[in-house]
């Protein structure tokens, strides 16, 4: 599905550093859906494999720093606030390997649905596979369909949400504070996860902002 946006309007780096800091929600909030909507037609159109890969590998860097700052105000009913939530998932792969992967075999173990098959990630799951796993799904938001890109997204949350709701209960038991912490990273994978759903749903309809 593809979606009818206003083209772009090219400003100098001083503008947007301008807005970037300033306090123009409207300004921010316009920059927001014209960067995110102008990188995902620009690199859909050229389709070369390397420039799909170097945006993917900008979420390991702080080349997009700037940009996912203007990103993460947006609502996930647009497509700058889902793009936000892909880099957000890559980014805390990179951040916490064993961990993630970690979470991610738990959650595969717990949650009884078949979203680690919706996933598709390699048996075991270890840091380089989940990584690898991160990749292609932040990946499949430049080609192929962006609404199953969104729906393995969401799976991919949830089956964290439960891994993470695993350890926690685990933990309470010997550390109260990170069983804390973990059940709320549980709840926020959980809601990563119904975003992401309502956002596959609206790209299908045509309703993604």
């Amino acid at each position: 599905m593809t979606r009818e946006h206003q083209r772009p309007v090219l400003q100098p780096s001083a503008a947007f550093d301008g807005i970037i800091g300033s306090d123009d929600p409207e300004a921010a909030h316009r920059l927001a859906q014209e960067t995110s909507w102008a990188l995902l037609h620009r690199v859909r159109q050229v389709a070369d494999p390397e420039i799909v890969q170097r945006v993917v590998e900008v979420a390991a860097g702080d080349g997009i720093n700037d940009i996912t700052e203007l990103w993460a105000r947006e609502s996930p009913h647009s497509l700058a606030g889902v793009l936000w939530r892909l880099y957000l998932l890559r980014r805390i792969a990179i951040a916490d390997p064993e961990g993630t992967a970690d979470l991610f075999a738990r959650g595969s173990r717990r949650i009884g649905t078949i979203d680690p098959i919706v996933v598709g990630a390699a048996e075991p799951a270890t840091p380089e596979s989940i990584a690898e796993l991160c990749d292609r799904i932040l990946r499949g938001a430049f080609v192929g369909d962006l609404g199953a890109t969104l729906d393995r997204a969401a799976a991919y949350a949830r089956v964290m949400a439960a891994g993470a709701a695993e350890l926690a209960d685990d933990r309470d038991v010997h550390d109260e504070a990170h069983g804390t912490e973990l059940t709320t990273r549980a709840f926020r994978y959980a809601t990563i996860a119904r975003e992401l759903d309502g956002a596959a749903r609206r790209w299908r309809d045509g309703t993604l902002g």
